[in-house]
């Protein structure tokens, strides 16, 4: 037996194989169930007692000098066929999924890209405030109910530092160290304390704007709104405004538009009004103005606001406001001939 083994050891040490289905078939051959190296070790049974010990490490020997010998054939045969056949540089590389841009981001760059038309600017700030710029200075009363916790985010129970609840607090800053005219823009991520939902979601997207010259009017605002509205839903695009209460304009009011899926017809998704809300408007408070240095009897403005989801809705009737930040792919190839 002795001899069978260091003979198969030789003849194992010299094999040579030029496809991955001979490395296989010399596996079978020597290493399967019914494989040569197997069958020596069926008729190990048979050996004497007091060699067992000798042609037992023999046979290990063997076995590991097949198995070793068997994967490096393999192995050169698999990196040889991956430098050689697998990689062709001259080869035009495989198409790779493109993604988007998200549908936030579309409305978003729509909206400025009106305004920006009427010759207003964008303009940023923090999205950790403090009270001043998000409350006081926008003529929010002491006891007015959006300071309560269950509507802002507080940072560390400090009641002066706070997560913006609305983009105004960037309108007070500009205010602030800009003189009019000033014709701005102001785009960006809010958050309130809210229950999320189909419906709503602690944090969400706000674009607002500021006009403050001298004699600005109703009038300027209100053939902003139309301007606005039929360039972003349509040239037969009908407005509304409603009274309504902001801390911070005086008149205030809210616009409505003509529902663009039924055409003012009345449906389920305007819930057979015809009209359908989108933003807050309303002329800049006085209080407001004096707050920030401006001299509100030489100066006047007009502010608006509106939500960036509530708009994608408008336009791509998405119906769950969570789908915007679950960053689900197929979602968003929805919006792929978008932009």
């Amino acid at each position: 037996m002795i001899e069978k083994i260091n003979s198969l050891k030789e003849e194992i040490s010299t094999l040579t194989a030029s496809t991955l289905e001979e490395v296989e078939a010399l596996r079978i051959k020597y290493l399967s169930k019914k494989g040569e190296v197997s069958l020596l070790f069926n008729d190990f049974r048979n050996v004497p007692a007091e060699q067992k010990k000798t042609i037992g490490q023999t046979l290990n020997e063997l076995k590991n000098l097949a198995t070793e010998k068997i994967n490096q054939l393999r192995e050169s045969l698999e990196c040889a066929d991956t430098t050689e056949a697998d990689i062709d540089l001259t080869r035009t590389p495989a198409i790779m999924p493109l993604g988007s841009r998200h549908p936030l981001s579309i409305v978003r760059n729509d909206i400025i890209s009106i305004f920006s038309r009427l010759g207003f600017t964008v303009a940023e700030g923090p999205e950790i405030e403090d009270d001043w710029h998000v409350f006081s200075s926008l003529n929010f009363a002491a006891d007015h109910p959006a300071r309560d916790m269950q509507d802002t985010f507080f940072i560390q129970r400090n009641p002066d530092v706070l997560l913006r609840t609305h983009t105004s607090s960037v309108q007070s800053r500009v205010m602030e160290h800009t003189q009019p005219p000033i014709r701005i823009i102001c785009p960006g991520r809010v958050y309130r304390n809210e229950a999320i939902s189909a419906r709503a979601h602690c944090f969400f997207h706000q674009v607002e704007a500021l006009y403050v010259d001298e004699n600005v009017s109703f009038a300027d605002l209100k053939q902003t709104l139309l301007y606005f509205a039929q360039e972003m839903f349509g040239p037969e695009t009908k407005i509304r405004l409603r009274p309504s209460y902001f801390p911070f304009t005086e008149p205030s009011a809210e616009m409505d538009i003509s529902c663009n899926l039924c055409g003012g017809k009345g449906c389920s998704f305007c819930k057979h009004t015809g009209w359908v809300e989108i933003l807050g408007c309303g002329m800049v408070d006085p209080n407001v103005l004096d707050a920030c240095g401006i001299d509100s009897k030489k100066y006047s403005g007009y502010a608006l606001g509106m939500g960036v989801e509530r708009i994608t809705n408008l336009k791509y009737q998405v119906k769950d406001l969570r789908m915007f930040s679950e960053n689900d792919r197929r979602f968003l190839e929805e919006f792929q001939s978008a932009r």
